[in-house]
């Protein structure tokens, strides 16, 4: 007797309840967040250009920390260094989660995710690439730099639409921006050290370890383990790599099982999305515009950053998307159409928080194409956003006829029907 054949797979589909509900526990704090971000990059953009941009740049240079351990860092140092260790930590333990207990613990559902994710990389850097080489020389060192997506500036984005957006493809934005962060982290380990001193990173395997056992043994003692993650955090620093890497490695020692990942992102996102990340965006964002506009947007990093940014991100997104869905037979759940996912591709055009930390690490803080490369960022994630906000606008009447259909009542039990329903249909 034949095994019955399986329903072709839905893309963006509702997922279950309780993966729901997370994740809109987790949208909430990043939306925030990421109107904090925002409200941070713009005082610095007009404090950078104000007649007091020599007190900004002072400011943002003002050295603290042990010389002696090497950790004599400027303010916007120990933001970039520091404060984005606790914004990758974050992001490992929800990547880990997602993998390890979350819905994309099923192979079918992360391979669209992940797929977007490649894509939304690799087209930018390509485009980046080809452009920098026609137009100048020397500058493809920043190809990484439009690759990455925001996650908080991007839902702050939708926090102003005021879209009513299907819960699935909010999982989809948060899940492949999660991603996005892992490859970033993993590029710039990877492309970005220049210098590497092997003996500290050796020596970093030890309170890695102890670490990584703790947590195992299910201990949150904030006095055992602040310090194992603070030696860890610079031991990585001294060796060469960016010490943000340091903070994935100690988020994948934490054991999903049991609750711990999920106490840690708990306690240490709101520290991220309300502290740790605005804080490096006005350190990151003071671009001064020096020369005029004109020169600075001739230049060749601009155009590439721009240009990756807004064509490579929603070509890479979109294009992957369709690849995933030719190959697999699998449709577009119920409601949907494609200017859902380009909506959704230009969101990922958002890239901020990453992109300004590698164009740091590619052209060197305050150099001339370090500013150009800012300039990039922020005018790509602006234009990604406006375009964004027209498709979303456009199909916002559409979001919200499929959000009243899928509100209905939760029982007593606290579930809405429509997830039992989808789970008595499997």
């Amino acid at each position: 007797m034949n095994a019955p054949r399986k329903s072709a797979p839905h893309l963006f589909g509702r997922g279950s309840w309780p993966e729901a509900r997370r994740v809109a526990e987790i949208l909430r704090a990043e939306t925030t967040g990421g109107i904090l971000l925002l409200g941070a990059a713009v005082a610095a953009l007009v404090w950078a250009n104000s007649p007091w941009s020599g007190a900004y740049h002072d400011l943002a240079g003002i050295t603290i920390g042990p010389h002696a351990l090497h950790l004599d860092l400027s303010l916007a140092g120990w933001a970039a260094d520091g404060l984005l260790a606790i914004f990758f930590f974050v992001a490992g333990l929800e990547l880990k989660r997602e993998f390890v207990a979350g819905d994309l613990r099923d192979p079918r559902r992360a391979a669209l995710p992940v797929a977007a994710a490649v894509g939304g990389m690799a087209i930018p850097a390509l485009l980046y690439v080809l452009i920098n080489v026609t137009m100048s020389s020397g500058a493809p060192v920043g190809w990484a730099v439009p690759t990455a997506t925001d996650i908080a500036f991007a839902l702050a984005v939708l926090a102003v639409v005021s879209t009513s957006l299907p819960a699935a493809m909010r999982t989809f934005l948060l899940t492949l921006a999660v991603v996005d962060d892992l490859l970033a982290i993993t590029i710039i380990a990877v492309f970005y050290t220049q210098l590497l001193h092997l003996i500290p990173l050796l020596v970093a395997l030890v309170p890695l370890a102890v670490f990584g056992l703790l947590v195992q043994r299910r201990v949150r003692s904030w006095w055992l383990l602040l310090p194992l993650a603070a030696v860890t955090w610079a031991l990585v620093h001294a060796s060469g790599v960016h010490a943000t890497v340091a903070g994935v490695l100690l988020a994948f020692t934490v054991p999903v099982r049991g609750g711990l990942a999920e106490h840690f992102e708990h306690r240490l996102r709101p520290l991220s999305a309300g502290f740790a990340v605005p804080v490096f965006a006005f350190f990151a964002a003071g671009v001064t515009v020096s020369g005029g506009l004109g020169a600075s947007l001739g230049d060749a990093v601009t155009i590439g950053i721009i240009a990756g940014l807004v064509a490579g991100k929603t070509i890479g997104i979109t294009g992957a998307t369709w690849l995933v869905q030719r190959f697999t037979r699998a449709q577009l759940a119920a409601g949907l159409s494609w200017w859902d996912v380009l909506g959704l591709a230009l969101l990922g055009g958002i890239g901020f928080t990453v992109s300004l930390l590698i164009g740091d690490l590619a052209f060197g803080v305050g150099s001339e194409r370090d500013q150009h490369a800012k300039l990039g960022v922020l005018l790509g994630s602006l234009i990604a956003a406006l375009l964004a906000t027209v498709v979303l606008r456009i199909r916002d009447r559409h979001y919200r006829r499929i959000s009243a259909e899928e509100s209905v009542d939760a029982d007593a039990d606290g579930i809405p029907d429509v997830y039992q329903q989808d789970s008595e249909r499997a």
